[in-house]
């Protein structure tokens, strides 16, 4: 039973904590893990729940449901933090959870948050303890665990994510918390406007728990007006929900960066431009979108349009000269010049197929006709002997071996016939090549 001390602690509670739900059925969002009759779902609902991973972005329930699985169980629940908790405590929570389980035939649940956070020795110090079922161990993270966490704990957890919540869901969760009379403003006179509630979701960008600060934080500063109701608007909760922090933790920022990428290759500039937007937003290094533009330049577009190279190192250049925030207009239209441009992959394609003739070796003198000729005495030992000058034929072209001996692959460059490369190609095939 809560004693009195407990409820009024309970009671000053920030607005996200009273809120937090209590059962799966208050539980906002994440369906496709948790809905009527997923997996997880069914698997708590049975306390059946092996070693898990949660993953997602903050404030989309992955602590609120480590809750939710704590107070329906009826295994032993211990909870740790990665960054306070050392080999030390782990192993003695291991050592009681292993009595718990012989005396009583009680399972235990280990909750870790932040487990991205754990060394490889602390890691090391509970495999055994997850491979011998002696705790059921639940990682809470932000971070992608096929990166941020040792392998070995990876291997033996299923991992679930969480995405970010829809506006929708959001707005479900301030109104739930606008309305509820035990935890919420239901036994006040709160009005939340309809601009108020949409702009409070939107801003929060799929975390609840930054939405529900800002509605506390608009409420508890709004003055009751003559009709005794707290009126939040428009303006109130423009300034009671900060600009969104962009999260750009490492596996964020590659995915991010693919993303990019992948427009760039894919002739979209609209997406290129917003992941451009995202990445600039979220503080990353303006230098590494420059030199992927360099590079997709010529990997996807090549001599199909070689004007894009030259945009793409003229804005790199501008971003040395000029700087952001000027740069992000030359950073835009090379970026705009390298999706709206034919594309073509000859150009990776045939320094590839060159790179890996190289790697299989038996190289073979140069032919005698294109060696060195510069020094004196070099006709003596034959060099050059027999090279045709290309201008001196019709032309400006003479076909003649200027391959190594050895060159198995070729041809390596293929003009496709997209851009500039059309007229490549056609000039290629008048030359038998």
């Amino acid at each position: 039973m809560e004693d009195m001390f407990s409820a009024s602690a309970r009671a000053q509670a920030p607005l996200a904590d009273r809120m937090r739900p209590r059962n799966l059925d208050e539980f906002i969002g994440q369906e496709k893990i948790v809905g009527k009759g997923r997996l997880l779902r069914r698997a708590i609902e049975a306390d059946r729940l092996t070693s898990s991973i949660f993953f997602g972005p903050p404030g989309t329930g992955k602590t609120t449901l480590a809750s939710i699985i704590a107070e329906s169980t009826s295994a032993a629940f211990v909870r740790m933090n990665a960054v306070t908790s050392g080999v030390g405590e782990v192993r003695e929570a291991l050592k009681e959870a292993e009595a718990r389980l012989r005396m009583y035939g009680k399972p235990t649940y280990l909750l870790l948050d932040e487990c991205h956070r754990w060394s490889k020795s602390q890691s090391d110090s509970i495999l055994p303890a997850i491979e011998q079922g002696i705790v059921r161990f639940i990682g809470s993270t932000t971070e992608n665990p096929m990166i941020a966490m040792t392998p070995a704990i990876v291997s033996r957890c299923r991992i679930f994510q969480f995405e970010s919540l829809s506006q929708k869901d959001v707005e479900k969760a301030i109104m739930r918390a606008v309305h509820d009379e035990e935890r919420g403003y239901g036994r006040q006179n709160v009005t939340v406007e309809t601009d108020a509630l949409q702009h409070i979701a939107q801003v929060a960008g799929g975390d609840v728990r930054s939405a529900l600060n800002a509605l506390e934080l608009a409420v508890l500063t709004t003055p009751v007006n003559a009709k005794g109701e707290v009126v939040v608007t428009r303006e109130v909760a423009e300034e009671s929900i900060q600009k969104r922090v962009l999260r750009c933790d490492e596996s964020t920022y590659y995915d991010m960066l693919s993303a990019f990428c992948k427009s760039l290759r894919g002739s979209d500039s609209d997406a290129a431009l917003a992941w451009f937007a995202r990445l600039n937003y979220a503080g990353v290094d303006p230098r590494i979108i420059a030199r992927r533009v360099m590079a997709h330049a010529s990997e996807d577009v090549g001599l199909a349009n070689p004007t894009a190279m030259l945009q793409a190192v003229a804005a790199a250049q501008a971003l040395e000269m000029v700087g952001m925030p000027e740069a992000r207009l030359s950073l835009a239209q090379a970026i705009i010049a390298v999706c709206e441009s034919p594309k073509s992959n000859s150009v990776v394609m045939a320094i590839d197929r060159a790179m890996a003739d190289a790697e299989k070796g038996g190289f073979q003198p140069v032919p005698q006709h294109l060696r060195d000729t510069h020094y004196v005495g070099s006709e003596k030992i034959g060099s050059g002997l027999g090279y045709k000058y290309p201008h001196d034929y019709p032309g400006h072209y003479v076909k003649q071996q200027y391959a190594p001996l050895e060159a198995k692959g070729m041809p390596y460059y293929e003009p496709s016939d997209q851009g500039q490369e059309e007229k490549l190609r056609l000039r290629r095939k008048e030359r038998g090549l």
